[in-house]
């Protein structure tokens, strides 16, 4: 089997860069989510800072898998904003409907990469709704997060694992 050449249209750093435009156009900083990592690590991993939750996140973005999760979901938001996908599916994410699903499927495909603890994290941070993941779920003028809220959720969640696996690799040591 041969591997292609630059076989992707988009080099992963550039959709990385699109991705963080993504979020800060629909109001979410990059500082926001590592807040959320700090609370759900800051009882395991001695001398916590925001500096190391960040670096979490960035590694977390530099993925292909995550940056595709992140365009798709918000790129659904925003479609729906503008009414442009037909009834009943347009009303079922305009709602964020509670049995529709689709919106925490998407999100796994984050999840995923960093193990088990990620499941547990965003099951946690999907019925807590800590921080911006309360703010964008509660906002309801004329704005669809259906996805994002849970894609915060997912990035918080992957980020917050793959922090705890690094520490722990240092104290197995």
């Amino acid at each position: 089997m041969t591997y292609k050449k630059n076989r992707y249209k988009y080099p992963v750093e550039e959709l990385t860069v699109y991705a963080k435009e993504a979020l800060e156009r629909r109001g979410v900083k990059l500082e926001q989510i590592a807040e959320i990592i700090y609370s759900l690590q800051k009882d395991y991993v001695n001398d916590l800072d925001l500096e190391t939750c960040m670096y979490h996140l960035e590694k977390v973005l530099e993925k292909r898998e995550v940056v595709h999760a992140i365009l798709t979901g918000i790129a659904i938001d925003e479609i729906a904003e503008k009414d442009l996908f037909d009834d009943p599916i347009l009303s079922i994410i305009k709602s964020d409907e509670g049995l529709y699903g689709i919106d925490e499927i998407l999100p796994l495909s984050i999840i995923n990469l960093y193990g088990s603890i990620g499941l547990t994290n965003f099951g946690y941070l999907d019925k807590e709704k800590t921080g911006i993941i309360r703010e964008l779920d509660l906002r309801k003028d004329n704005v669809v997060n259906t996805f994002l809220d849970d894609i915060i959720a997912a990035l918080a969640a992957a980020s917050a694992s793959r922090l705890a696996h690094s520490y722990q690799k240092h104290e197995d040591k």
